[in-house]
């Protein structure tokens, strides 16, 4: 029976992408199993606020553009629609892994998913989306999950090694955040003790920085970018990319006119990539349109491919097939 009230969900099609909605009495969130399980909608009803940044080029299809193209970009670069993405095994740019040319942020980020109700009652609803890798021997799965009365998102992902060898990989949530939502000023908050490095000093050796209790260190960054990593800068402020690690427990908070934490398991994606995009790109792919800031909890760094991930030691190891688990929450801060 259709429900318009608790916990609900409804499925149907975007711009003729699977899709699925979740929600209560206070947030509602819409995943596309047919594009990568994207997270494109997480608004807080109460107060109209959708804490997802969508790009100006909108949503596009993926599948007039196969993964595995000969520009290994333009799969994920080209159908970027903003929101939230599962990337797996290939965090950033190209990379080739044991005969294995893997695009960027490649594969299951522009794969169609399974999608399976696994809960569907007052009190809660839940799907599980489930897709095997091209290139590597791998299957994924996640179940998205939302009760009635909060304003949560719960995620519980797991990555199969479904052969006898053993393997790596690099796991991401690839989470940014935009207008309205994100404003200059607004605070970022981490746990205690937590290391910044700078991109420029990620692979060898380590530069690392400690920020403690919300007090930032400065950090020089490449063309004069990322200073004070504590406030969200000003339109137009450099673009850039630090890697943050050392998290007693995963979390963080954005701050503003109203706030989002969300919390993971720091013992699987031991790594936060902070990723600022503010309209200071005037060519491709963002033409001064974008302003975006980017907290991803990440397995390994840095955003330079699975085979630098292996050189550096960071690359996540899964042994004949085996199983990793990770879990977490989003909630909004109201």
């Amino acid at each position: 029976m259709r429900r318009n009230w608790a916990a609900r969900l409804r499925r149907g099609t975007i711009g003729g992408i699977d899709a699925v909605t979740l929600e209560n009495e206070r947030l509602r969130v819409t995943v596309l199993p047919g594009k990568g399980g994207d997270v494109v909608e997480f608004l807080h009803k109460p107060t109209d606020t959708d804490f997802v940044w969508l790009s100006p080029q909108g949503l596009r299809d993926p599948r007039d553009h196969l993964q595995g193209a000969p520009d290994d970009v333009a799969p994920f670069v080209d159908h970027y629609a903003g929101g939230w993405q599962e990337v797996f095994p290939n965090g950033g740019a190209p990379s080739e892994y044991r005969g294995a040319r893997l695009a960027q942020h490649g594969e299951v980020s522009g794969l169609p998913w399974e999608c399976e109700v696994v809960a569907d009652s007052p009190e809660e609803v839940a799907v599980r989306l489930s897709v095997r890798t091209r290139r590597l021997p791998y299957r994924m799965e996640k179940v998205v999950r939302v009760r009635s009365g909060t304003a949560a998102l719960e995620v519980e992902g797991r990555a199969t090694n479904e052969s006898g060898l053993p393997l790596h990989a690099m796991w991401g949530q690839h989470i940014v955040y935009g207008r309205p939502f994100l404003r200059p000023g607004a605070r970022i908050r981490l746990p205690e003790g937590v290391t910044v490095i700078p991109h420029e000093t990620a692979i060898d050796p380590p530069e690392r920085r400690v920020a403690a209790g919300g007090t930032w260190p400065e950090v020089p960054a490449h063309g004069g970018g990322l200073t004070d990593l504590s406030v969200v800068p000003d339109p137009g402020s450099p673009s850039d990319i630090v890697y943050l690690t050392g998290f007693p427990d995963g979390w963080y908070e954005i701050a503003g006119h109203i706030g989002i934490r969300v919390e993971w398991d720091a013992t699987v994606l031991p790594y936060l990539w902070m990723w600022q995009e503010l309209g200071a790109s005037t060519g491709y792919p963002w033409w001064g349109r974008a302003y975006t800031i980017g907290l991803e909890p990440f397995s390994s760094m840095p955003t330079d491919g699975l085979a630098a991930a292996v050189a550096n030691g960071t690359a996540l190891a899964l042994g004949p097939y085996e199983t990793k688990v990770m879990r977490m929450r989003a909630e909004v801060l109201a």
